[in-house]
């Protein structure tokens, strides 16, 4: 139930883009097309939940081993680096097309704050590697959630007749603000959860 409880957590109540405000270029810049933005969380999901495991193996049996825990950040991003650079070879061989339309934001999953804020989390929270993997596959899930609803509010955004004043960066900013707003929502949902299964 532990599981489920991470799960509901990290795709509702505490979004990594809505709440934890986390991953915001990707989520303004990918988020034109649905498209797009399916290809985009496919990516992130795959690096983060990746990236996770291997900097989670590298913290307990390397850096926590040898007392350079202060190298942490430095050797986290060195490993999303690399992870992201089979990524993008990976998918200019298989999806040339997805491989154009993601363009430069694929190269920025490697400076993606959420896949190194979630590496960095799954430690403080001191999870063990199950629990993080669980939380890693639930943040992506709830990235890939926001991104693709936001963009297809983007969408219909596109057909709808906007005042002058507010169109382009504005109106996507104040879309942006009312969906982190309607995230809001679920908070409490994960207590409510805990008291009724018995957890709390």
């Amino acid at each position: 139930m532990e599981y489920v409880l991470i799960f509901i957590s990290a795709i509702f109540v505490n979004n990594i883009i809505l709440s934890q405000f986390l991953g915001i270029c990707p989520f303004l810049g990918v988020s034109k097309k649905v498209s797009t933005s399916l290809g985009m969380s496919a990516a992130v999901a795959f690096v983060l939940t990746l990236a996770t495991i291997v900097t989670y193996l590298v913290q307990k049996f390397v850096l926590d081993q040898f007392g350079l825990q202060y190298l942490q950040t430095i050797a986290f991003i060195l490993v999303i680096a690399s992870l992201v650079q089979m990524v993008e070879i990976i998918l200019k061989k298989v999806s040339p097309a997805l491989y154009q339309a993601l363009g430069i934001f694929l190269p920025l999953i490697t400076t993606n704050c959420a896949v190194l804020g979630v590496a960095i989390l799954v430690i403080q929270k001191d999870f063990d590697l199950v629990s993080s993997i669980v939380y890693a596959f639930s943040t992506a899930i709830g990235f890939g959630l926001a991104l693709t609803v936001f963009a297809g509010m983007r969408e219909q955004m596109e057909l709808s007749d906007i005042p002058k004043g507010m169109r382009g960066t504005a109106i996507v900013l104040v879309a942006a603000g009312l969906l982190s707003l309607a995230f809001m929502g679920f908070s409490g949902v994960d207590g409510g959860l805990k008291v009724l299964f018995g957890l709390s």
